[in-house]
């Protein structure tokens, strides 16, 4: 039997040389190489992040690096700060005067709350899933502080990146303990517009796929229709509000548990809807527990399976596009179980939001 060589951990702390174009001209879009990446996805494959020339605010075209850790941004860093920075300037537009922290694993929320504090803001994040936040990119809407900086830092936490619009001078020197600890500062705050092309590009053998960026118009408590017997507090409605615009920063089948300060549970990138919300639900078991909560469901719902499964772990409702054959049928059986069901169908309207995402 061979021995492991330890050795065998230098691969992925070893940059990889690439000699991509200094720039990459797509029809009327042109990018700039802003870096070199340590690799890609994984050891040994070389990349570059570009920006796209003209673009401005809050996006990665316009970061700052401030403290670059021991590695440095990788590929993986970059693509988890693009969508928790998304998903935190779409919350930030909807809870208006709330911080609000959003903590990302693998390009997928692993943890999202809101307070009126910062430290709170972390600590409940923190709290939805402190198992899979370890290794997490952080990503904030408002300043951090030095209060906030020695909770990131404390013992047992690991963070790899830590992201927001502005950082005090205190912060930053407390930030600096943790060694590999990469600190990056937003090029504007999420409150302001955003501009780039608007598209997203996915490539494919032989050819590219190319579609307009999805954002969610379900972004008031009005745009929410509710179908069922049972009628929502407001305070339901705003965790539906909060749960729906999460699932649509999820992988889908995506299923997530929201109350309407945090996230409980998510369930993502499963091939079934029940095993998605069987998994919502089991996560949600390391921190805050499904019991009340308001399930959000990226798309209909085929069968009541999940309807069924939710009123037995006490969830008290639903957020969903309708579209099923059977949607009848599962209002039905939702309605003799007691639970809300919400629609993602602003009143007035015919067609619902689908919130898929395949990345």
């Amino acid at each position: 039997m061979s021995k492991i060589d330890k050795s065998v951990r230098r691969q992925y702390r070893t940059k990889v040389s690439e000699d991509f174009p200094e720039k990459i001209q797509f029809g009327p879009w042109e990018f700039r190489k802003k870096s070199s990446m340590r690799y890609g996805e994984n050891p040994g494959y070389p990349a570059a992040f570009y920006q796209e020339v003209g673009a401005r605010g809050p996006n990665m075209a316009t970061l700052e690096v401030l403290q670059e850790g021991t590695k440095g941004l990788s590929y993986i860093n970059v693509a988890d700060m693009d969508l928790g920075q998304r998903l935190n300037r779409k919350l930030t537009q909807i809870f208006k005067n709330k911080k609000i922290c959003v903590l990302i694993k693998h390009e997928m929320p692993a943890g999202v709350a809101l307070a009126d504090d910062g430290v709170t803001a972390f600590t409940r994040a923190w709290g939805c899933d402190p198992l899979s936040n370890f290794g997490s990119v952080d990503v904030f809407n408002y300043r951090v502080e030095a209060d906030l900086a020695r909770v990131i830092i404390e013992k047992g936490r690991n963070v790899e990146v830590v992201y927001a619009p502005d950082f005090s001078p205190e912060a930053l020197e407390i930030l600096r303990e943790r060694k590999p600890l990469r600190v990056v500062k937003m090029g504007a705050p999420l409150e302001a517009e955003a501009v780039d092309n608007g598209l997203e590009f996915k490539r494919v053998a032989g050819g590219l796929l190319i579609q307009q960026r999805f954002d969610s118009r379900i972004v008031s408590l009005a745009d929410i229709d509710v179908i069922s017997e049972k009628q929502p507090t407001q305070e339901q409605k705003e965790a539906a509000l909060l749960g729906w615009n999460v699932a649509c920063f999820t992988r889908s089948n995506a299923i997530v548990l929201a109350s309407r300060d945090k996230i409980h549970g998510i369930g993502s990138g499963q091939r079934s809807r029940i095993d998605a919300a069987e998994d919502a639900v089991r996560l949600s078991r390391r921190g805050y527990g499904p019991e009340g909560t308001i399930m959000a469901s990226d798309a209909f719902m085929p069968f009541s399976d999940v309807v069924e499964l939710a009123a037995a772990q006490g969830v008290a409702g639903i957020i969903y596009p309708l579209g099923s054959v059977r949607d009848e049928e599962v209002l039905a059986r939702a309605n003799e179980l007691g639970l809300i069901m919400m629609v993602t169908r602003r009143p007035g309207e015919t067609d619902c939001e689908r919130g898929f995402l395949h990345r």
